[in-house]
């Protein structure tokens, strides 16, 4: 395994995300095969793991420390608090205050049975307490150890550095993949102006780039892809002329999609660890085995060159619909 830095914490170049072991792909496994699938990524070289309160009501908190009780000191646990509410028919950000803060922070202590939170996000940037106030609260709590260090989610370029301003951010995560790359417009910039590491979720855009997608599939329960238009089956065909491309690469380099869109993601900037989530160990293992996919200067330049042409159809979820404030049913 290869690693990287996170501000002060070292982590392996790719993740694992832990969110679809309890939430958010519709039917999950059992609680069994959920801790021998985190144990697996582990055994596999994954050292960074990457759960929050939201995810299953806590339930995914849980799981990920019983799964990893015995090797715990020997990775990185990121976990998130807050999230959206419900405000009359609108989902707006949790807007916690300092004191509910450091009480999100106690109960995700004791869920993940350990006895402090290598990275703690705030998994929304709130609208009425400010960047700095919960930057302050931050340090804080990594002064008494309940934290080693603070990052925030889906944050803007200027949440970031009022923030930062205040108590250095060591990550930031939003959504990032060759279909998603609104990031790099900003986000990206300035976390490397600012020295921040950056932890793209859903890099393979929730299995799109996996290439195993295919038209007619069915999405029930809250599996998130049925609300995502990138696979409405008109997106799907669409789309065809990305996959094409990165199963052309995969062929070339005698790999996997999968790991060319992670291995592309991984050469963008040194800062970036994906955070891939499985619940197979042979996926698991082809993302993970992403870190061994060199690409050449040439071999990045020409997919850079190619992926410029390719017009992305669809976008990403409506987070209204995912929190079941809106209908999803088609009219």
């Amino acid at each position: 395994m290869k690693y990287r830095n996170l501000g002060n914490l070292k982590v392996s170049a790719v993740g694992y995300g832990c969110m679809g072991l309890s939430h958010g792909y519709g039917l999950t496994p059992e609680k069994d095969r959920a801790i021998r699938l985190i144990r697996y990524a582990y055994e596999s070289g994954c050292t960074f793991f990457d759960t929050a309160e939201g995810y299953g009501i806590g339930e995914n908190e849980k799981l990920l420390g019983e799964a990893v009780r015995g090797f715990r000191n020997k990775i990185v646990i990121a976990t998130k608090f807050g999230g959206p509410r419900i405000e009359g028919d609108r989902l707006v950000p949790k807007e916690y205050t300092p004191a509910e803060i450091r009480q999100h922070c106690e109960d995700s202590l004791k869920r993940l049975g350990t006895d402090h939170i290598d990275l703690y996000y705030q998994h929304r940037v709130s609208r009425q307490v400010s960047p700095e106030e919960v930057a302050y609260c931050m340090g804080e709590l990594i002064k008494e150890g309940k934290i080693l260090a603070w990052g925030q989610s889906m944050a803007t370029a200027e949440e970031i550095r009022k923030a930062h301003a205040i108590t250095p951010l060591a990550a930031i995560q939003s959504e990032y993949s060759m279909m998603e790359r609104s990031v790099e417009k900003d986000v990206i910039p300035t976390c490397e102006e600012l020295g921040i590491g950056f932890v793209p979720f859903a890099p393979l855009a929730s299995g799109f780039l996996s290439g195993r997608i295919r038209t007619g599939n069915k999405y029930e329960g809250d599996d998130v892809r049925g609300v995502i238009s990138r696979f409405k089956d008109e997106n799907i065909a669409a789309n065809e002329p990305l996959l094409a491309l990165v199963r052309q690469f995969a062929a070339d380099k005698n790999t996997t999609p999968a790991q060319i869109a992670l291995a592309w993601m991984l050469c963008k900037k040194d800062f970036i660890v994906p955070i891939p989530g499985s619940r197979k160990e042979e996926r698991i293992r082809e993302n993970l085995g992403a870190v061994d996919v060199e690409l050449t200067a040439a071999e990045f330049s020409s997919l850079e060159a190619e992926l410029s042409g390719i017009a992305i159809h669809g976008n990403r979820t409506d987070e209204d619909i995912v929190f079941g404030l809106k209908d999803k049913t088609p009219k």
